[in-house]
């Protein structure tokens, strides 16, 4: 008489921990550490956005040479001379493409369904995105921005032109120039998530962020309205070390409104791509 044998009972299946958010900022790390384009992406902005601070700093070497010391004087220091528009134009242009292309690449490559997977939570996901995006470049800008004002003030020196971080309007210009670029690559990450598709996103990030401004005056109070309210109109404001002329008949923006401008794009984009996220299919 043989008896059957007795099978030793299955382990229970253990459960798996779920992801937390130092999970996901972990993870959003490592996929935009790893993109090869990264490292050269921000390099080549950094040393173009500093190569138009010494270029302008430069120029400005020549203007002061054929400037009497009475009209120097009257002049004072433009802070524009280290913090140029034609960098930081470029500034925003790259910070808000790159922005979008940390959901777009996700949505372009499928990989969105591995995180999708392994994440169900897709709003904390774009919170980690957003994070990140938002770190990673804060930390540029304030490098560039740095920079630019170290390098400028060199060359300006030359000329006793320089001014030190206590000039009036200079630590407000270095910090509205450091957080340009976080605030445009969180715009970008908005169109990203809203638009999920490439050319459309990078076609609409460009133009909202340097083509739109320029459309509306400011010789109208609607129109002015409408340009104040644009990443670009706040920054020129900020970097701006002089009042406006009380006589002119544009409308001028405000510091404190600039500043809410800072602030209120970048949140309406990762609410608005926080909330969308959830309802969207992949």
């Amino acid at each position: 008489m043989t008896t059957a044998p007795v099978s030793a009972p299955e382990p229970a299946p253990v459960a798996e921990r779920p992801a937390r958010f130092r999970d996901l900022l972990t993870s959003e790390w490592i996929k935009t550490r790893s993109l090869r384009s990264t490292p050269w992406t921000l390099t080549l902005t950094a040393l173009f956005v500093i190569g138009s601070a010494a270029v302008a700093a430069l120029a400005e070497i020549s203007n002061l040479r054929t400037t009497s010391p009475v009209a120097r004087a009257d002049q004072g220091f433009q802070v524009f001379v280290a913090f140029p528009a034609a960098g930081y134009l470029t500034l925003m242009l790259v910070a808000g493409s790159v922005g979008a292309l940390t959901v777009v690449s996700e949505y372009s490559s499928g990989l969105i369904n591995t995180t999708t997977v392994a994440v169900p939570a897709r709003g904390a996901v774009v919170l980690a995105k957003a994070v990140v995006a938002a770190a990673l470049w804060t930390a540029v800008g304030t490098l560039i921005s740095t920079v630019c004002f170290l390098i400028s003030q060199a060359i300006l020196n030359g000329q006793q032109a320089g001014v030190p971080l206590t000039h009036p309007g200079v630590l407000r210009a270095l910090v509205a120039s450091a957080l340009l670029a976080p605030v445009c690559a969180l715009i970008g990450l908005g169109f990203g998530t809203l638009i999920r598709h490439s050319a459309t996103t990078m076609v609409t990030s460009a133009f909202t962020l340097l083509m739109l401004p320029p459309i509306f005056s400011q010789s109208a109070r609607w129109s002015a309205a409408v340009n104040h309210a644009m990443p670009v109109t706040a920054w020129k404001r900020l970097v701006q070390n002089w009042a406006p002329d009380p006589h002119s008949l544009a409308y001028s923006a405000t510091v404190p409104g600039s500043w809410a401008v800072y602030a209120i794009w970048p949140l309406i984009a990762v609410v608005l791509a926080t909330v969308v996220v959830r309802h969207c299919d992949v």
